[in-house]
């Protein structure tokens, strides 16, 4: 008797070999470089934060977290493949060059998405989760769907979303928001406008082909290099307050004062500038990523010397910091040298 052998082909998007060629561009689809500053920032948080997380139960936490900012660049590109397509940093991206679908993307995205939210509360508490989810829903849909196609304010209001990953990752170590993460959420509240619009005064033509009401494509360069010395000007005496409210030490006060000092000095020039000069904004938008991470930085470097005098009540063993704070700085140097290579394409 002959057996009769059934061959089942799958889709050629689904076999084997086409899916792991793939990887690549699922992983593009997260904004890997963009995903490092919110997991630094998001580090740093639980790092400071009073109480004791277990170094493992610390490690899925973080991780979760940077699935939940790798699900956001998904959700984001997905929604916005129709005007990726249409602007030169982002034609080169994976669904406008039709390697991965829309549908693939969303699916992708929203998978990633309850992932996350998942596996942070898993490792660590609700309300974190909660945080993480709000923070999703904030950019996909209120930035991503809503603000960046209707108001050139997209930035300053969309920019919420991002800053907070250090009130999430403090929250997974102490369960609870105190002052400390929500000045740590301002200061990248008010670093956002002047970062992406020194970027988008050198791409405000390309913007307004996609027809995105960024703040130069609206109110012209004048208005928006006023705008961004405005932001930058108060983004300096709040990055001071963790030293002058003493949970960050002469460390950190020194880098927020001198970096701050830098990022005025740039948005004046910037703001003394003539169209013709795009060195400028660029000079300020590659300095504003260098800017937060050197802040961060240095409250993460200042946390050991701090810590036992400003929350006595810690349970935490001298033994139990060093390791910690040792994988935190080693993780810090490898964000920023991935930073240094990040291209403007990628945001």
């Amino acid at each position: 008797m002959k057996s009769t052998a059934i061959a089942v082909s799958l889709p050629r998007s689904l076999s084997r070999p086409r899916l792991i060629a793939r990887l690549p561009d699922f992983v593009s689809l997260m904004k890997p470089r963009v995903m490092l500053l919110a997991v630094f920032t998001a580090l740093v948080g639980l790092v400071i934060a009073p109480g004791h997380l277990d170094p493992l139960l610390g490690s899925i936490a973080i991780f979760g977290i940077a699935a939940g900012a790798g699900a956001a660049g998904v959700l984001n590109m997905w929604y916005d493949a129709d005007i990726d397509a249409v602007m030169t940093r982002t034609a080169t991206r994976p669904i406008p060059r039709g390697e991965i679908s829309r549908a693939e993307a969303l699916v992708f995205g929203l998978v990633l998405a309850g992932g996350a939210v998942a596996l942070l509360a898993a490792a660590s508490n609700v309300k974190a989760a909660m945080l993480l989810a709000f923070t999703l829903f904030f950019y996909a849909v209120v930035y991503t769907i809503w603000l960046k196609r209707h108001t050139p304010q997209n930035i300053v209001i969309g920019g919420a979303a991002g800053a907070l990953p250090p009130v999430i990752g403090w929250t997974a170590a102490a369960g609870d928001i105190g002052a400390e993460p929500v000045i740590l959420f301002l200061i990248i509240f008010l670093w956002t406008p002047p970062h992406f619009w020194a970027l988008s005064l050198n791409r405000s033509d390309e913007y307004a082909r996609a027809g995105i009401p960024m703040l130069p494509v609206v109110a012209g360069r004048a208005a928006t290099t006023r705008q961004i010395l405005v932001y930058s000007a108060l983004l300096v005496p709040v990055s001071v307050l963790p030293w002058a409210l003493g949970f960050a030490g002469t460390i950190y006060g020194a880098a927020a004062a001198v970096c701050g000092a830098v990022f005025i000095g740039l948005a004046l020039r910037l703001r003394r500038t003539s169209d013709a000069d795009r060195r400028a904004a660029l000079r300020l938008f590659a300095f504003s990523i260098v800017y937060l991470f050197v802040v961060f930085a240095a409250l993460l470097a200042d946390h050991g010397a701090i810590r036992s005098s400003w929350v006595p009540s810690a349970r935490l063993e001298p033994s139990a910091v060093r390791p910690a704070e040792a994988q935190a700085a080693a993780g810090a140097v490898q964000t920023v040298r991935g930073s240094a290579r990040q291209s403007a394409g990628e945001v």
